[in-house]
């Protein structure tokens, strides 16, 4: 494939330039790898479910801190 060799094309309508750019961020974001989403944060209160989950700390405001999600 040439540098001057066209991505695609318009084969039936006359597409207004609105639509062209819809159809170009259509492409661009069904073509981008799915790891670039970053992963969700977990809670310290789902962590602690989990072997090797976080470990309770002790100290002023642990038992509230333990209740509520990170």
């Amino acid at each position: 494939m040439s540098a001057e060799e066209p991505l695609f094309r318009v084969i039936r309508g006359v597409p207004t330039p609105e639509e062209l750019a819809a159809l170009v961020g259509a492409i661009v974001s069904r073509t981008r790898p799915a790891a670039a989403a970053a992963p969700a944060p977990v809670s310290t209160w789902a962590r602690s479910g989990r072997p090797g989950g976080a470990t309770p700390t002790a100290g002023p405001g642990a038992w509230r801190a333990s209740g509520l999600p990170r």
